[in-house]
């Protein structure tokens, strides 16, 4: 079997490949920032003492944790849109994707809180801090550090799954990649470029995710540990 590499019929789509590198990265700025507030608001919820917040953020969290993200994501787009509730393809996007990783960061976030000892929260309430000054010094802040490695994956995790997001026509990287190979029928060159693309934005996440512990951290900085 022999095969002859032409990657020059991918030149004049250069500037599709970025487009859609540029949309791949909108979607997953998108996603960390929104989803980790959910995240967070949940892993709150899931530790509070009202049972119907438990069971709400519970439900939610279980649900998108054990359904597949093609599903939720088509749920969104077509499953809403036949009852009336249409959306433009990327804020469809953006919404399955907060959806999916602010479960995931939730649970993530929780194991973090649930990793405080119990002696640093009774020392601070011995000192006479606010719940809120606890919840955000004594017990998120220090969980988020304690999680960020595991935190930093999902989210990279996250940006591979926008991918999925080709499947309702979204333009962004796969998405661009299918158009191009359907054009050139040069499927293996396109999805290597596509490929090494992914890689290259999987490592400026993660050294931008390393800046930015270095920043939140200071702590582990000092320590090393970053």
């Amino acid at each position: 079997m022999q095969y002859e590499f032409n990657f020059a019929a991918l030149a004049p789509y250069w500037q599709n490949f970025l487009s859609g590198a540029w949309v791949t990265v909108q979607l997953t700025v998108a996603s960390v920032a929104f989803g980790m507030v959910i995240g967070v608001l949940c892993a709150v919820a899931r530790r509070s003492r009202l049972r119907s917040l438990q069971t709400v953020a519970g439900i939610y969290i279980e649900t998108v944790r054990n359904t597949p993200f093609i599903v939720q994501i088509f749920f969104i787009f077509f499953g809403l849109s036949s009852v009336g509730l249409r959306m433009p393809i990327l804020w469809a996007a953006i919404f399955a994707l907060v959806i999916n990783v602010g479960a995931y960061t939730a649970e993530i976030v929780r194991a973090g809180m649930d990793a405080i000892p119990r002696g640093q929260i009774e020392a601070a309430e011995s000192l006479g801090l606010t719940k809120f000054q606890i919840y955000r010094d004594i017990i998120l802040m220090p969980a988020i550090e304690k999680v960020y490695p595991s935190l930093t994956s999902q989210f990279v995790l996250m940006m591979l799954t926008t991918s999925i997001a080709s499947q309702i026509s979204a333009e962004e990287l796969t998405g661009v990649a299918n158009n191009i190979q359907s054009n050139t029928f040069r499927s293996f060159e396109t999805y290597i470029v596509v490929g090494l693309l992914y890689i290259a934005i999987t490592f400026a996440m993660r050294g931008a995710f390393w800046a930015i512990g270095l920043v939140a951290f200071p702590r582990q900085r000092k320590l090393g540990v970053q």
